[in-house]
């Protein structure tokens, strides 16, 4: 009987999605422990291959968040020592975290995104010929860090942001928050959040009671379709792999879905919509988690 692969569970990181990629990482660590497996888990840092060598890691459980782990930085690593990791690889996750490229990418291929708005940056940071609500976000970044939403024509000061980091800006959509997880290429169900917050932000996410899920999401079948299509649409055409989680808007009084994002590197922690999802679908975290480790691959 061949033993089960060794696991490095990845997290952590020099990002603002580190305290998240923790607690990732300790759910998953623990379910795949209850697996049979051994997994060590890792905090990143520049060492990283080092340890890796050192302790003979069969596979890598990628559970990192944000830049470096999510933008094909650290599967371009992988690549090159030759270690299987889970989760998509380098120009999925690269195409997937640069925000302003995906979209292209989507309306290239007839799923609908808000409309993007030109920007000047100063000292504040305006939209150019354009009045109306609007969101400002890194280009590069997730867990809806540095986001800002204007409805009521405030001005935001430039520095409220790092000066590396690309901004993008585009039409704010009312509506519902809906999300569809993807697995291997299969959309699982579609959730509804709702949330106090204005959005579904980092506090929402990841806070306990921070938001309430709504599974499956109580909107008109044609919506929930769309969705899911759309979803699997978007992990196939940027050639994802594991899994992955579509966000979206819609606007019910037009009844028009906005495709926001794919994430490429979605959480998995107690309160995040992946588990929850799969649990759903009938579906266990171990089961989840045991086909991940088993799918994991170099590019």
């Amino acid at each position: 009987m061949s033993r089960l692969p060794k696991v490095g569970m990845v997290y952590g990181g020099w990002n603002s999605e580190a305290e998240v990629s923790k607690a990732s990482s300790h759910f998953c660590a623990m379910t795949a422990r209850e697996c049979g497996y051994d997994v060590i888990e890792i905090e990143l840092d520049r060492n990283l291959p080092i340890f890796l060598t050192e302790h003979k890691i069969d596979v890598v459980f990628n559970a990192l968040h944000g830049q470096v782990g999510e933008d094909g930085s650290i599967q371009g690593l992988l690549n090159i020592l030759n270690i299987p990791f889970t989760h998509s690889g380098v120009t999925a996750s690269a195409i997937a975290m640069d925000k302003l490229l995906s979209c292209k990418l989507f309306e290239g291929a007839n799923i609908q995104t808000p409309p993007k708005l030109l920007l000047n940056e100063g000292e504040h940071v305006t939209p150019i010929d354009y009045s109306g609500p609007y969101v400002i976000k890194p280009r590069n970044d997730g867990s809806s860090v540095g986001v800002e939403i204007i409805l009521d024509g405030r001005i935001c000061p430039r520095k409220r942001w790092d000066n590396k980091t690309q901004l993008i800006a585009e039409q704010y959509i009312s509506g519902r928050e809906l999300t569809v997880s993807i697995l291997n290429g299969k959309a699982l169900c579609v959730t509804e959040i709702i949330t106090n917050a204005d959005f579904y932000d980092y506090d929402a996410k990841y806070a306990i009671g921070g938001s309430r899920h709504i599974l499956p999401a109580t909107v008109p079948e044609s919506c929930s379709q769309m969705a899911m299509f759309w979803a699997e649409k978007a992990f196939t055409l940027l050639g994802c792999r594991g899994v992955a989680r579509a966000d979206f808007r819609w606007d019910e009084e037009n009844d028009k879905l906005y495709l926001l994002e794919l994430n490429t590197q979605p959480g998995m922690t107690q309160t995040s919509l992946v588990p929850e999802q799969a649990s759903f679908c009938n579906l266990s975290m171990h089961n989840l988690i045991t086909f991940l480790i088993e799918a994991a691959q170099c590019d």
